[in-house]
């Protein structure tokens, strides 16, 4: 009982601390948490010192990827902004439709949606957040917006890594892994709708302009999520990927020929020229046809939209694995050996994939893919060649500009980055034996207890759970499957079922995941307002368990 007090103990000091009325920032509350956690773990759980150390290491070392992540989005976002290609695409954006809920669906959903399909990482927030708010959305709302929405592809998201790779530890038969994707996508495509509107209720306040655009708003979504939903037969690589990109394509022309779409123009909140939020005001209405200076020639628009559709090419091109550019990039050999003594061996391969082995002579590893990880490859590539892309039109030191704003912005993420990680690793440090077991699996293992029968209906938290700590999807499905599993066996409940709950909850946890929040307040430029991001998530994931969870209860039955 003591251990299980413990286990809870850094977790809600870390909530306490964030959500309290005068909030502490997340770059100290998280070094702080951590540092409980690792007192945790090294004194009640008594684990061995070398080894909790170790953690702390690695830790610090798997940073460097969100980090390097948030770095290169920042970058590829200045680029964009310092060349003008931001101006560019606002406008032809403008021409599609200047309907705020039209633009938030198309960025902030459909676009949002493919990005995941071929990425994850975080990434479909830190290339959305950005365009969201040079069109004149707040930041914070931008934040919360792109949070709540980068949930549901993520199921299959980065090709359906979380789903192949996260669930691979079970070695289910490939026909219980599609009745699991099946699953997951059918309850994610009938809880689409309602998070969606709920994420559009946090930018556009005023309900009456949700209700006079609801049937463009349902069919931008069914768009995405019916492709996704039956892709989910075939296979788990794709379902969010060509789903995201029927979903786009139909999106932009059901704005383009305004059906079931507000006709009259409402520019979106809070640009300079305007200064006047979506919640609050509305300009004057006019009709598309009395603002021609919105059309955009194909030549520039193409030319302006590089950064977007060159960062989708590249992802796509490094993440099939067909086209051997995946394998290339995570190639760990040949590779050149360091010894540093009691640290560990040191890795660098050809491919630049670096390695740190033998930590404190553990068997704790650290590895980062310098190329893979979507930093370099595609922000920092496609950023160039943008600014290279305008020379002639923007200034000579636009990539000194570009470099020392990025620098400039990440001295915020950085000790909350540092601060998650090494929190995550002391919360997931332990063995599957009784007293030395993580706290988050003695977590898992009590909320299963305190449920009990009605473990289907509270399924999706557990994934939620995992999402939360890790920041990511195919983690919390590869920490929790088991327990999951383990519990399905004791209560006699359908594994597809309560598996693909895991996946739903797994997903939906990137809405409240720290390291998330961390990564799109510090693009986006806010400060000090992960706190409030996290109230305002926690009450929507409420909302998506509930219908994550009575979807459950209601497949068990017609399964039983």
């Amino acid at each position: 009982m003591m251990n299980l007090a413990f286990s809870y103990l850094p977790l809600i000091l870390l909530i306490t601390l964030m959500v309290k009325k005068n909030p502490m920032p997340s770059s100290k509350a998280l070094p702080f948490s951590a540092a409980v956690a690792y007192m945790v773990v090294l004194l009640v759980f008594k684990q061995d010192a070398r080894l909790v150390n170790a953690n702390v290491i690695s830790g610090a070392l798997l940073a460097l990827t969100p980090l390097s992540i948030i770095a290169g989005a920042i970058f590829l976002f200045k680029c964009m902004e310092i060349t003008g290609a931001l101006a560019i695409l606002r406008k032809a954006l403008d021409g599609v439709s200047a309907n705020p809920v039209a633009q938030l669906m198309i960025v902030g959903w459909a676009f949002m949606f493919l990005i995941e399909g071929a990425s994850g990482f975080g990434t479909p927030a830190a290339i959305a957040a950005p365009i969201l708010y040079s069109l004149g959305f707040p930041a914070l709302r931008v934040a919360l917006f792109c949070l709540v929405l980068n949930t549901i592809p993520v199921t299959f998201g980065a090709m359906g890594t979380p789903v192949w790779f996260g669930l691979s530890l079970l070695e289910l038969p490939q026909q219980s892994v599609l009745e699991i994707a099946q699953q997951a996508a059918l309850i994610n495509t009938i809880a689409a709708p309602i998070i969606v509107i709920l994420a559009l209720r946090l930018v556009v306040s005023d309900t009456a302009d949700i209700k006079k655009n609801l049937l463009f708003i349902l069919l931008s979504t069914c768009a995405c999520t019916l492709p996704y939903l039956g892709l989910s037969y075939f296979g788990v690589e794709f379902p969010s990927l060509l789903g995201g990109l029927i979903g786009l394509i139909i999106t932009l022309l059901l704005a383009k020929y305004k059906i079931g779409i507000e006709a009259t123009i409402q520019p979106a909140a809070n640009r300079p020229e305007a200064n006047r939020t979506v919640a609050t005001e509305h300009p004057p209405k006019q009709t598309p046809e009395q603002t021609p200076e919105n059309t955009v020639p194909l030549k520039t628009l193409i030319k302006a939209a590089f950064p977007l559709w060159g960062t989708v090419l590249l992802l796509v091109l490094t993440r099939l694995p067909e086209l051997g550019l995946k394998a290339l990039l995570q190639a760990t050999e040949p590779a050149l050996h360091i010894s540093l003594g009691f640290l560990g061996t040191f890795h660098i391969s050809t491919s630049l994939v670096a390695s740190l082995t033998s930590i404190l002579d553990t068997a704790v590893t650290w590895k980062h893919s310098v190329l893979y990880i979507p930093s370099i490859i595609p922000f920092a590539v496609t950023g160039s060649v943008t600014l290279w892309l305008f020379r002639h039109s923007s200034d000579s030191n636009s990539l000194k500009t570009a470099s020392q704003q990025t620098l400039a912005r990440m001295r915020t993420p950085l000790f909350a980055m540092l601060g998650a990680l090494i929190f995550v690793n002391m919360m997931m440090l332990g063995d599957s034996s009784g007293q030395n077991s993580a706290a988050v699996a003695q977590i898992g293992h009590h909320l299963a207890q305190i449920t009990g029968a009605n473990w289907t209906f509270f399924a999706p938290l557990l994934g939620a759970l995992g999402s939360f700590f890790s920041g990511s999807a195919t983690i919390s499905n590869l920490t929790f499957a088991g327990i999951q599993t383990t519990i399905a066996e004791q209560l006699s409940l359908p594994l597809t079922t309560i598996l693909a709950l895991q996946s739903v909850g797994a997903a939906m946890g990137n809405m409240v995941c720290i390291n998330n929040i961390v990564a799109v307040t510090a693009i986006l430029g806010l400060q000090n307002r992960d706190g409030d991001i996290l109230k305002s998530t926690s009450l929507i994931l409420a909302v998506f368990a509930v219908v994550a969870g009575g979807m459950g209860v209601l497949l068990v039955g017609v399964g039983g």
